[in-house]
């Protein structure tokens, strides 16, 4: 019976009339909400337009062309994953996905060191010269990476780079900088000049954000500069080390530019499948194939995924990207 009462009495609303029973009060947007929402969607339209027809469109296209095979007697025909097992099978892929998986396990660690030490090199010097340091540090990073490739490239010249002059001043004669013994030396060279600047100055923005307050205890504990690195900074970047860490392993595993450029250097060390993506290309633009060239591309992506994710899974604990 009290039930019945209750759902019969009209409701009150805020300016003291009632609402009609069974009635819901309509949702009203105030005119600001509106336009904040219209704001935001005429400044993210741009972008996803351009991240529409520049990224997922040639990514759908490119994963259309991997499903097929083409041939001068039948054509382009459904091969399903066929090209897959074949870029799985192929020693040609596999031995430049192992070339650039030695050379990230040596390359990844020294330039996260280097970033490091000059992360808290800067982190630790209060005067002008910081300012100017962490600029000569970025510099390298703002030079496209073909200038900086061609660059380097002449500087190991054999005939007229000044590099060998230099060592044959101090008695080393013949020194080739892009022998089959030293080529991945000489590019892991010029990856570590062109990115340790970048990853220094997101391990000196997350420096920035550690309490200076644990720097002062530990200074009045008696703890010195070194100890103060060691067991304090270093322990709080462990997130920013991870993320540098990731964004150095994609990108020494999609390694494509610099041993492009030094390939006139000594094209039979650097060869057309010296890398995953130099084979892509040179699949794609020498020999027109482009189905085989996507299911590369494709195949090394799963490879990149792959490599991302176990170092993520195995510094889980250690850092807060899960």
């Amino acid at each position: 019976m009290t039930q019945d009462v209750l759902s019969e009495t009209p409701v009150s609303r805020r300016d003291g009339t009632r609402r009609p029973v069974g009635t819901r009060p309509g949702r009203r947007r105030s005119p600001g909400r509106r336009r904040q929402r219209t704001a935001g969607l005429v400044l993210v339209t741009p972008f996803a337009l351009l991240l529409i027809a520049f990224l997922i469109v040639p990514l759908a296209y490119a994963f259309r062309l991997s499903l097929y095979r083409s041939t001068l007697i039948t054509g382009e025909v459904f091969a399903g994953f066929g090209n897959y097992r074949q870029a799985f099978a192929d020693h040609e892929f596999l031995a430049g996905v192992q070339r650039v998986i030695v050379f990230g396990l040596v390359q990844t660690p020294v330039m996260i060191v280097v970033a490091l030490f000059a992360a808290l090199l800067v982190d630790g010097v209060t005067s002008r010269l910081s300012r100017a340091f962490r600029l000569a540090a970025f510099v390298p990073y703002a030079v496209p990476v073909v200038i900086g490739t061609l660059m380097w490239g002449f500087l190991y010249s054999p005939d007229i780079g000044p590099f060998t002059g230099w060592l044959s001043a101090i008695g080393v004669h013949h020194h080739d900088f892009v022998s089959s013994g030293n080529v991945l030396v000489s590019l892991g060279n010029i990856v570590t000049w062109q990115w340790a600047g970048y990853n220094m100055i997101v391990l000196y923005a997350a420096l920035q954000g550690v309490p200076r307050d644990l720097y002062e205890a530990a200074i009045i504990d008696g703890a010195s500069q070194i100890q103060v690195a060691r067991l304090i900074k270093v322990p709080m970047l462990g997130s920013a080390l991870v993320l540098v860490t990731v964004f150095t392993i994609i990108g020494t595993l999609q390694f494509f530019t610099e041993p492009l450029l030094l390939q006139p250097l000594n094209n039979s060390v650097i060869t057309n499948s010296y890398t995953p993506n130099i084979f892509a290309y040179h699949l794609a633009f020498s020999y027109q194939q482009y189905n085989y060239a996507a299911s590369i591309s494709f195949a090394l992506g799963a490879v990149v995924f792959v490599a991302a994710y176990v170092f993520l899974f195995a510094t889980r604990r250690r850092s807060a990207l899960r």
